[in-house]
């Protein structure tokens, strides 16, 4: 009787742990290899929307480079160069975009006198990489067009660093754990922290809410060993409190993804020279489309405040 009583316990316990196993593995692949957008949907669209204009893009002085990143793979990116000055902001585009998405926040910035560079974040686009780590590698791979860029025009040059989403929170990881090596900072719409992230997106999600007590720890057991890091090693609320260089944090009001009291957080965190935008209209990552011109006076104002 004892030894049934045994096997059954060990079976269930089997079964137990199959079910977790499984779970860690569905969430570490949901978070590791989200879905990317199509490049050609992404393309049509800001066309369409007209904040790419083909025969301008097009016109602009510009030159595409292979970045080499520290992770082994390569970055696709490009410089675009309108302006003889050393003036230069590097663009981080969002979880599932790729560098046509940070064209918008690319004319915004010509038109103020600067030059660009837009790439692709691992795994998106044209760059290499197998998985999206939402900063943690991201971040080293910024350093590397931060460093081509430097090599390029020397030491002198004035440059900020735009991140919008995911984008935002790398732009934050480098600043704050890799070198604070920019004049300036844009975050627009970023996280955080990535495991109060998870977790919102987990309360939001129907199939796996009865888990969610299990459900990030399971993801960070399999990430961990999977990918190399771990959820809480992705913490820009940690990493903002080493910035010291100015920072302007933007976001929505009524961002459905990752909600504005994220935003509100890290600006209250960040010692120093700092700005706070939250715009009236739009859902995630819309603060530029739906408020372009509050969003373009904000800029402004957080340049000649910080003597840019």
């Amino acid at each position: 009787m004892k030894k049934r009583k045994w096997l059954i316990a060990g079976s269930i316990a089997g079964m137990l742990g199959a079910a977790a196993a499984g779970l860690g593995l569905h969430l570490s692949n949901r978070i590791m290899y989200m879905a990317l957008k199509d490049e050609k949907s992404i393309f049509d669209r800001e066309v369409s929307q007209k904040r790419l204009i083909l025969h301008e893009y097009d016109s602009l002085p510009k030159e595409e480079v292979w970045v080499k990143s520290p992770n082994g793979y390569n970055i696709k990116t490009i410089f675009i160069t309108p302006h003889p000055s050393k003036k230069y902001i590097i663009f981080c585009h969002g979880v599932t975009e790729n560098k046509v998405n940070s064209i918008k926040y690319m004319n915004l910035f010509l038109a103020k006198g600067y030059n660009a560079v837009i790439f692709d974040h691992r795994r998106h686009g044209e760059s290499g990489g197998k998985t999206t780590s939402f900063g943690f590698y991201e971040k080293l791979d910024l350093k590397a067009v931060v460093d081509a860029l430097i090599k390029r025009t020397g030491d002198d040059v004035i440059l900020g660093i735009h991140g919008e989403s995911m984008g935002a929170a790398t732009t934050l990881l480098y600043a704050g754990s890799v070198e604070d090596r920019a004049d300036f900072y844009i975050a627009d719409c970023p996280f955080s922290d990535f495991r109060e992230q998870l977790a919102f997106m987990i309360q939001k999600d129907r199939e796996l809410l009865r888990t969610s007590r299990l459900a990030i720890s399971l993801a960070d057991f399999f990430i961990k060993l999977r990918d190399g890091y771990t959820i809480q090693s992705v913490s820009p609320k940690a990493a903002v409190l080493n910035i010291v260089k100015p920072v302007l944090f933007i976001h929505s009001k009524n961002d459905g993804f990752i909600p504005a009291h994220m935003t509100e957080s890290l600006y209250e965190l960040k010692k120093g020279a700092k700005k706070l935008f939250i715009a009236e209209n739009g859902d995630h990552a819309q603060s530029l489309v739906e408020n372009e011109e509050e969003y373009s006076r904000c800029v402004d104002e957080f340049l000649k405040e910080n003597g840019l």
